[in-house]
């Protein structure tokens, strides 16, 4: 579901990134008045979660591959607004060091993934879950229809985005410019792969952590409405572990054969329709300074272990990117508190 540049038109990356700012804007207005410096964690473990799970692709029957976000997740633990904030950092890291999604649709990737899936998830879970009390099946029944509704819905934004490009923007002869896929293919591709696969994961993994916490730590699904009461109540211990045993195993990604639907660059697209459109041409390699692309090393990837150590390292360097993000901005927030208490 990471958009890379050159699929989108630039007026459609202009659209989108504007309502990305947007949305990031109130995002910011919505927690100004919430978020503490001792929060700050909790939003960084978010991000580092989200970053994470996305390095786990699964395969679909089609021959591509998916992935769970764990939005869904985060808007049911931190509100929907908080939970965007953590999966935009995680899109933005992405995007910059490792060149997953591209850096003209970004603001694209963060509509789809940070503000549809979060915001649909966090409706769903809140209609099933109700007013029950925390142990009730309910809140993991919620998390479960949540996660899979979220993410589809998400998938279906993008292949609406694919598939009008062709609609849009294409040359006098009706040469794609950008993505060459119409409605009728972006749409039910997109959907099949969500819809049948990285769907239910993603409902399984909020099914299963709430159930986890209904057990073991209930305060923590009381964390959005109950700050104060809850803040004590977990350790983060627990969660940072949790994280670096979900980096180790993300080499099982590579498990995974094939690339993500409409994540093809110019070559197999070449191999594919016989040309390559002229956007995708011009704006494919606009972001060509990632650290370490494609999750690997350079000239160091043609055998499974090699490629399992650029994941290794790809995974603990975008984990210790978003815990030195989280420690300036808790630092700032902790000074400016300071002043104003």
């Amino acid at each position: 579901m990471h958009i890379p540049d050159g699929y989108l038109s630039p007026q459609t990356d202009a659209l989108l990134g504007i309502a990305s700012v947007i949305a990031a804007a109130g995002a910011a207005y919505k927690t100004a008045h919430t978020l503490r410096a001792k929060y700050v964690p909790m939003l960084s473990i978010g991000a580092a979660f989200s970053f994470t799970i996305m390095m786990f692709n699964i395969p679909i029957p089609d021959g591509t591959t998916a992935h769970a976000v764990g939005g869904s997740l985060l808007a049911i633990l931190l509100g929907p607004w908080a939970a965007m904030i953590s999966i935009s950092i995680a899109l933005i890291i992405q995007a910059l060091f490792f060149g997953d999604g591209g850096i003209l649709a970004l603001g694209a990737n963060i509509v789809n993934m940070a503000v549809v899936l979060p915001f649909v998830s966090y409706g769903i879970y809140r209609l099933v879950a109700g007013k029950s009390v925390v142990s009730s099946k309910r809140h993991w029944i919620g998390a479960a229809i949540a996660g899979y509704v979220g993410l589809s819905a998400a998938a279906l934004c993008a292949g609406i985005e694919f598939g009008l490009q062709p609609l849009l923007f294409h040359t006098a002869n009706g040469t794609p410019l950008y993505s060459p896929y119409g409605l009728n293919v972006a749409v039910p591709a997109m959907l099949f792969a969500h819809l049948t696969i990285a769907g239910p994961v993603e409902g399984l993994v909020g099914a299963l952590v709430v159930t986890y916490l209904q057990r073991t730590n209930p305060a923590m699904l009381q964390l959005k409405s109950n700050r104060e009461k809850s803040a004590g109540s977990f350790r983060y211990r627990t969660l940072i572990i949790g994280l670096l045993v979900l980096a180790v195993l993300s080499p099982l990604g590579l498990l995974a054969s094939g690339t993500a639907w409409g994540e093809w660059g110019g070559e197999e697209l070449q191999a594919k329709f016989g040309f390559i459109p002229n956007g995708l041409q011009k704006f494919g390699d606009f972001w060509h300074h990632a650290f370490l692309k494609d999750y690997g090393i350079s000239g160091y990837d043609h055998t499974f272990w090699q490629q399992a150590l650029g994941y290794l390292l790809s995974a603990f360097f975008g984990l210790l990117v978003i815990g030195m993000i989280a420690l300036i901005v808790q630092r700032f927030l902790g000074r400016s508190q300071g002043r104003t208490s």
